[in-house]
């Protein structure tokens, strides 16, 4: 019997959640089609599609979504609100879906909410949108815990590697910390080249979105407690846990993402003991530039490290 194949796009929130949606429709038997590392063919088609006032992260989201199109029968795109209570996500992962139905032609979509000032849970949702498909709920609960224990685990083993990195540098090369959301960091466009340019340059790099989730949260109060957007909350935190073993704190945004360029504002108000870099991408952002850029921060890292290092 052919299998169902539901897409995911590689883009937005994929680079958070893929763990958990991965395993929990393969667990179901879907057949899983995820589109491929961004390109500049997909960034090219998700600008033409996009309306001009959208973010990059939106771009690449819906140039991701047209490479599946022809590939998957059906398009995963969870509908996430809130994920605590007083506390908010940015409006495009609440309209991912309606964006896409508006931009595409009879596409066929698989969508679930999130929300937690509702009482309906993240499983009982799951249940009422995969009843079409499995009319075993026991099945359904089955693939949702086993997906959350793989997204723990992975979780887990993505923290300590990161401690056990930080533990074993030898103290000679300087440390910077990535702080931009997953999408962002891990995007092989946006994020990797510029941890891979850095790396180069003899910096140890780690990231600011892997973190304990509940720590993290707490810490975030030490910048900001007006703050309630939740993803930013998490990378404050992060900036906060990781604060005493880094040198240097480099910032991605995509332009032009008005929470980011508020949070980066603050940081750079409230952070004085560490050098920061603030990098905003766009389609059109040239790779010369940036890596002079890259080059120079990283040089001032190096220099204040063996400065510190004579004290």
């Amino acid at each position: 019997m052919t299998r169902i194949k539901i897409g995911l796009p590689r883009a937005m929130l994929y680079h958070k959640y893929h763990v958990f949606w991965e395993n929990f429709l393969n667990k179901l038997g879907f057949e899983v089609v995820v589109s491929p590392e961004t390109n500049k063919e997909i960034l090219k088609k998700g600008t033409t599609l996009a309306i001009d006032e959208s973010c990059l992260s939106l771009k690449l989201y819906l140039g991701h979504t047209e490479w599946l199109l022809s590939r998957a029968d059906h398009i995963f795109i969870p509908r996430i609100v809130s994920l605590r209570k007083n506390e908010s996500l940015c409006t495009k992962f609440m309209g991912l879906g309606d964006i896409v139905r508006n931009t595409f032609d009879d596409v066929r979509i698989i969508e679930y909410d999130i929300d937690a000032t509702k009482i309906d849970s993240e499983l009982w949702n799951l249940i009422k949108v995969f009843f079409k498909f499995e009319k075993n709920i026991f099945k359904i609960i089955s693939a949702y815990r086993y997906a959350k224990n793989e997204e723990k685990r992975h979780k887990r083993k993505e923290l300590l590697d990161q401690l056990i990195q930080i533990e074993n540098n030898d103290s000679k090369k300087p440390t910077v910390l990535i702080v931009s959301h997953p999408y962002t960091t891990y995007d092989a466009l946006l994020g990797k080249p510029i941890s891979a340019y850095l790396k180069s340059q003899d910096i140890e790099v780690i990231y600011a979105d892997i973190a304990p989730t509940e720590k993290v949260m707490e810490l975030s109060e030490k910048i900001s407690h007006d703050l309630y957007w939740t993803y930013n909350k998490e990378l404050l935190g992060g900036i906060e846990f990781y604060r005493k073993k880094i040198d240097g704190i480099v910032f991605l945004m995509v332009f032009p993402c008005g929470p980011d360029a508020l949070v980066i504002n603050l940081c750079q108000n409230k952070i004085n003991d560490l050098p920061i870099s603030v990098i905003t991408l766009d389609e059109l952002e040239g790779d010369a530039g940036l890596k002079t850029r890259l080059e120079s921060f990283a040089d001032i890292l190096k220099i204040k490290k063996t400065k510190n290092g004579k004290k």
